[in-house]
């Protein structure tokens, strides 16, 4: 009989587990140790440690990892119990453990109020109906005890199969006025199988670094003296930028969306009508005018500004729908510790539109947008399936909770009607409404979130947005948001380790490589008449006259992961044929084919054209 793979929850709680087991061995190596938090996380769990002047390496890590097979070998039982809150505080005095002491002291002063903010692997029994905390539970396991909430799998010896990943520092809490802490990251599966799979996984993520490749295919590069988080794009890469943007505008201007600008700061009182002020405030850039006394910030999003277009002259029924896209940058003060690469940037471009539209009309303009997703991650060749990303039971949102039910049903049917795999998710609904989200999975398995459709009718609301309907009576438009892409930088940094840098033919920032054998005139004029016919068919060329030898030349294109290289002589004077290299993800056959110059480069062209993936040739 085939084994029963483990359900999400069970491996929730082995990962739990092993974040204990963990805390057990540092506190054996390290008697001082101090614990923080310790939750689990994707693809496994972390612990939050104070070791004083001691810092943990990775050089650590084995001897870790032995002291917590010992401890898995002994299948010591998870033991609960619970104690008064009084009696926990003296506890964790008594323990030495100032942490722990700090989070049932806030516990105690705010009951469920603090309770929500802190990380719920952590604490205690909240009493039903109660702000007061009445007990905590903790849990056991040999001579290790922690201030937890659970669950646990039934002993230590039921946790599956993990490996030890990284140190890194993490301020108490997130606040860097507190202390800086040592947060030990493990990943853990069911089975050593599944182990070795994610490990290998994270072995070929490491050779697809985005910020790696970057670098080596000169795309973009980081300045201290612009700042942290405020990316630059090479000509290269911004080629490969304005074709991706060039072909998400295309999509919708397909479907009736019209270009509009808008400028890159604005009064904050935009904001305040927006309701972004309330909630993202501290996120903001803000700018000091030195003319007027108006508080100005630099836009994090374009919605509001074109909410103002929309407002600015009367508006029919017979006028809708109306759709606006611009591709445009928006800014975020991000913390500086979370910035990573191209991941998460403070200057974020958005391939954003937005739709105006009569309640009769939302189901066509969501197909639409749906229809337009599709099809540019079609061609670029990443499956998706969909997430309805739904409000929770939380004060975190704006507007009534009958809008919240009807535009979540609207969004739910849009995705049946399209026969779109999805699942539900609550949680993930912006402030001012709820979000169909695609998933896209790279190359070797990671899914991340890309494109967004989201359905609106808190803006329009609060804006007092309006239009004439056919009875004469004035009515509110549903706004309907939209991104292809979502952050074009943050799509380069999922899209470049998908792709490995080996870009199709309409993206590669270099199309064709040609090559001369010698520093002969008729050569090098040769090349230079190969250079301008593919110029004049729209190509990207670039001919390498360096003095070095052809095998250089070859293996310098391979690097540069160029989808066509030709090599050009006397041979291919005389004949005005060639034999193209093709990079080997693209070729269909593993052969090379002599075809004629103009035959090669027209093909090319159609190939870019047509954005295909693989080559006819």
């Amino acid at each position: 009989m085939a084994e029963q793979p483990v359900q999400a929850d069970q491996l929730h709680a082995m990962r739990h587990s092993l974040a204990h087991i963990m805390a057990t061995a540092v506190q054996h190596l390290w008697p001082e140790a101090k614990f923080g938090v310790g939750p689990v996380v994707e693809n496994g769990f972390y612990y939050d440690i104070d070791l004083g002047e001691t810092k943990i390496s990775e050089e650590d890590f084995p001897k870790i990892e032995a002291e917590m097979q010992a401890i898995i070998k002994s299948n010591l039982p998870f033991e609960r119990s619970e104690l008064p809150i009084d009696q926990a505080i003296a506890w964790a005095q008594a323990a030495g453990q100032p942490y722990k002491e700090e989070l049932l002291n806030d516990l105690k002063r705010a009951g469920t109020t603090i309770a929500k903010d802190l990380n719920a692997d952590e604490l205690g029994t909240i009493a039903e109906g109660d702000a007061q905390i009445e007990n905590v539970s903790f849990y056991k396991d040999g001579d290790f005890t922690d201030l937890c909430r659970g669950p646990h799998v039934e002993s230590t010896g039921k946790v599956g199969a993990f490996k030890l990943m990284r140190v890194a520092g993490a301020y108490w809490r997130g606040n860097e006025k507190n202390p800086q802490m040592q947060r030990l990251y493990g990943v853990a599966f069911a089975t050593a199988k599944e182990l070795r799979v994610h490990l290998d996984m994270l072995v070929e993520a490491k050779k697809r670094d985005h910020r790696k490749l970057g670098q080596e295919l000169d795309l973009f590069v980081f300045s201290d003296m612009v700042g942290s988080g405020l990316p630059l794009f090479t000509p290269r890469g911004t080629v490969l930028r304005e074709e991706l943007v060039n072909f998400s505008n295309q999509l919708r201007q397909n479907y009736g969306f019209e270009k509009v600008w808008i400028p890159h700061i604005t009064k904050k009182d935009l904001y305040e009508a927006s309701g972004h002020w309330a909630k993202f405030g501290d996120e903001l850039f803000l700018v000091k005018s030195q003319e007027t006394s108006d508080e100005l910030v630099m836009k994090p999003m374009n919605c509001p500004h074109h909410t103002r277009i929309y407002a600015s002259q009367p508006r029919s029924y017979r006028d809708l729908p109306i759709r606006y896209l611009e591709t445009t940058t928006v800014y975020r003060d991000e913390k500086t510790g979370e910035l990573g690469g191209l991941s998460r940037v403070r200057s974020i471009t958005q391939d954003d539109s937005h739709a105006f539209c009569r309640q009769d009309q939302i189901e066509q303009e969501i197909d639409n947008l749906l229809a337009a997703a599709h099809e540019f991650y079609a061609t670029i060749g990443m499956d998706l399936r969909v997430r309805l990303s739904y409000r929770d039971e939380s004060d975190a949102y704006l507007g009534a909770p009958e809008l919240w039910a009807s535009a979540q049903e609207q969004l739910k049917k849009a995705v049946v009607s399209n026969g779109l795999s999805y699942f539900e998710q609550e949680g993930e609904a912006a402030f001012y409404g709820p979000k169909i989200d695609f998933m896209a999975t790279d190359a070797i398995g990671r899914e991340h979130q890309v494109a967004t459709v989201q359905l609106d009718f808190v803006m329009p609301e609060r804006f007092e947005l309006e239009y004439v309907s056919d009875d004469g009576t004035k009515k509110q438009p549903v706004m309907i948001h939209c991104a292809i892409m979502g952050s074009v930088e943050r799509f380069l940094s999922v899209y470049i380790e998908h792709t490995a840098g080996k870009f199709p033919v309409w993206l590669a920032p270099e199309q064709v490589r040609v090559i001369s054998v010698n520093q002969e005139p008729a050569t090098l004029e040769f090349a230079t008449q190969v250079q301008t016919r593919a110029s004049e068919l729209g190509l990207r060329i670039v001919v390498d006259n360096s003095n070095e030898s052809v095998g250089k030349k070859i293996r310098s294109a391979e690097l540069a992961k160029v989808p066509y290289t030709i090599v050009v002589g006397e041979k291919e004077i005389a004949s005005r044929e060639v034999v193209p290299r093709i990079r080997k993800d693209m070729a269909v056959m593993d052969v090379q084919l002599t075809v004629g110059l103009e035959q090669f480069l027209g093909t090319v062209a159609n190939e870019a054209k047509a954005r295909v993936l693989k080559t006819s040739l």
